[in-house]
């Protein structure tokens, strides 16, 4: 009787191990490449990240036993073994190269030279700029007499800008050779090139007046100008303003900026 019983349980096991080969097939024959190709990628995915857990933990040993204590220090030796086996059961230890490759991958992302000039800009589409002192090495109307340098430090913020912004340019000049030292060196810089900036938005007047007067009738976003007065005079009428000096100004305007250089408004010193 015994023996028919485990005849039957063989037979019955049989049947079961039968129809589940069948089902599985018919599901392998439905599967394209495609979905079986994707089931086998996350079949051995799912191995081999069990297996990289498996040896990052390395080899557990089993604690050695203790000797037993005498009965005076039983108190104080089970509260150490108590201890002891807390720590042992507690989270293995870090691999360090795993929690280097965490750490970088957390690190924060440093914004682009572009995200910084539209954020320092709050999203201003319009800019004017002076030109001496900003933008160019000389600081005076008579050094352009002889010359006229794009500041090699300033030129990467300058291009984002006429990227990202309609600039003008603009600077009093003595004479027509002024201007013509001024264009040179800023095409020469590859200003008109690479950049969105056109000669036409390079201004050129006979006094500051002039170039204040500028400023009013394009209406820009910001104005960026190394000149105190001219600073003052127009913080009433421009939302921001960019003063460009060592030095600060006494009392500014609580839409006027101060910074030593134009490249470390954005940070690029």
């Amino acid at each position: 009787m015994a023996d028919n019983s485990k005849e039957d349980l063989l037979q019955l096991i049989k049947r079961v191990g039968t129809f589940m080969t069948v089902k599985i097939s018919n599901l392998l024959r439905q599967l394209d490449s495609r979905s079986f190709g994707a089931v086998a990628g996350l079949a051995f995915a799912i191995v081999f990240t069990w297996r990289l857990l498996r040896t990052s933990r390395g080899p557990q040993r089993r604690p050695p036993k203790r000797p037993s204590s005498s009965p005076s220090s039983s108190g104080v030796s089970s509260h150490a073994n108590a201890n002891a086996r807390s720590s042992e059961v507690g989270i293995p230890p870090e691999d360090p190269t795993a929690q280097n490759v965490i750490d970088e991958f957390f690190q924060p992302v440093k914004p682009t030279l572009s995200q910084i000039v539209r954020q320092r800009l709050s999203e201003g589409r319009k800019v004017t700029c002076r030109l001496l002192g900003i933008i160019l090495e000389e600081s005076s109307p008579e050094e352009l007499q002889k010359q006229a340098t794009v500041r090699s430090s300033v030129l990467e913020v300058l291009l984002e800008v006429t990227k990202f912004c309609d600039l003008y340019l603009m600077e009093r000049v003595l004479d027509d050779e002024s201007e013509k030292n001024i264009l040179e060196a800023l095409e020469k810089a590859g200003v008109f090139t690479s950049g969105g900036l056109v000669k036409d938005k390079v201004l050129f007047c006979s006094t500051e007046i002039g170039r204040t007067s500028f400023v009013r009738q394009l209406e820009p976003d910001w104005h960026i100008d190394s000149n105190p007065e001219v600073t003052t005079q127009l913080a009433r009428f421009i939302k921001y303003q960019l003063y460009v000096s060592p030095m600060k100004l006494d009392r500014p305007a609580s839409n006027v900026f101060t910074t030593p250089s134009l490249e470390q408004f954005f940070g690029c010193v």
